[in-house]
């Protein structure tokens, strides 16, 4: 259980993200915290070592990450895991057979399919609703209800969670309330000061940034939380290694430089993408238009460089994304670099037909993840694109 340290939460964000959760290396006082790759630590005799036995228990390199990213939340405590998906893994463990969880329609299709294909068949119940309204979830409350679970912006409509309505109503039932952050980082968003009780990244996005590890993180302000998923965490396994932890803790060194420039592309997109009569919806928080832009405004502090829309033809569809130059056709997001995927049949391609259409997740809605580089070479490229799209696709004869 790894604990942030006593003057972690001392200074502002940009300070923090360099510094928390990280002292200097005892043994040669190196400015970076170590790759400690290995498995086992010798000890002095039984009964006595230096704090470390196992690294599946214990790692210097995976504790600098859980403490800095705790810190940079707001939270007492942090646990990181092998991908977003596992440390949302080890918050289902919490749970036991015949609980009922709430979560949001529109999560991530990783999450429901765990939720749905996994854990439903070990006895959990889940009810998947509009969270955009408060009065859905508390609709949705049963008397086994324990776990309200939202994103917020969501993946990848992009709508919205108010989580000072919803942690009111979790507190006011002991319900324990849960938000994936990850679209948001903690830069623009910070769900345990609004009354949340747990916090997930997949670290993989945002908090690294540079497409080269995938990893998960929990953390909370909450002893008795803490004392449980650490218990979870070290039983079950599912850490990630030294390796993959200090890319993680590199990228976010530069959290707030980057999280300002993803901002600023995604705003510059958004404005262009808005003024084009060829694109049937747009959906992005920074927007005015969006229905939900005075929520965004008021719970976070930035809209990043995430944007959806809907070209109104699946084909059309197909061949903008398979057009671009820059924006790479690829999973995953919160890179350097853009990145742009059809979630019908990649990111949510698990998710039932229907209830892909029912939030308005079309076959032709495209997601893109705004990267770092100049705007204007992503709006050119993006432009291309459009013009691309409106070709027909030949057919062979």
């Amino acid at each position: 259980m790894t604990r942030i340290l006593p003057h972690d939460h001392e200074h502002r964000f940009g300070t923090r993200s360099v510094h928390a959760g990280q002292q200097p290396d005892p043994l040669a006082g190196a400015v970076m915290t170590p790759i400690y790759q290995t498995s086992t630590y010798v000890q002095e005799g039984l009964g006595r070592h230096k704090g470390y036995e196992y690294a599946r228990t214990q790692n210097p390199t995976r504790e600098a990450l859980e403490r800095n990213v705790a810190a940079l939340e707001g939270g007492t405590y942090g646990f990181a895991f092998g991908s977003g998906l596992a440390a949302l893994d080890a918050l289902l463990k919490l749970l036991r057979s015949g609980d009922h969880v709430v979560c949001g329609e529109n999560v991530y299709g990783g999450s429901h399919r765990l939720m749905e294909r996994v854990y439903a068949q070990l006895g959990l119940t889940f009810t998947f609703v509009d969270m955009r309204d408060v009065a859905n979830v508390e609709r949705a409350i049963i008397p086994a209800t324990r776990v309200v679970y939202c994103e917020t912006p969501t993946n990848p409509m992009m709508n919205l969670v108010d989580l000072a309505a919803v942690t009111d109503l979790t507190q006011a039932r002991g319900l324990l309330a849960v938000v994936d952050n990850t679209f948001a980082t903690p830069f623009f968003q910070r769900p345990l000061e609004l009354g949340a009780d747990l916090v997930l990244h997949s670290t993989t996005k945002y908090l690294n940034g540079h497409s080269d590890m995938v990893g998960g993180l929990l953390v909370t302000r909450r002893d008795d939380l803490a004392e449980r998923i650490g218990f979870i965490q070290n039983a079950a396994g599912g850490v990630p290694g030294p390796m993959d932890c200090w890319l993680a803790l590199r990228g976010i060194k530069t959290l707030p430089l980057r999280m300002r420039q993803h901002d600023a592309n995604g705003r510059r997109v958004a404005d262009w993408l808005a003024r084009r009569k060829d694109v049937s919806k747009l959906y992005y928080p920074g927007l005015p238009s969006h229905p939900q832009h005075e929520l965004a405004c008021r719970q976070m502090s930035g809209f990043g460089g995430m944007i959806s829309l809907d070209l109104g033809d699946a084909q059309r569809a197909r061949r903008f994304v398979e057009s671009t130059r820059i924006f790479a056709l690829a999973e995953s997001l919160g890179g350097v670099e853009s990145l742009i995927g059809h979630p019908a049949s990649m990111t949510h391609a698990s998710v039932p037909p229907a209830m892909r259409q029912a939030m308005g997740l079309t076959d032709s809605l495209v997601r893109l993840s705004c990267g770092i580089e100049d705007a204007d070479d992503l709006i050119e490229d993006l432009d291309r694109a459009f013009a691309a799209s409106m070709q027909p696709t030949a057919v062979a004869v």
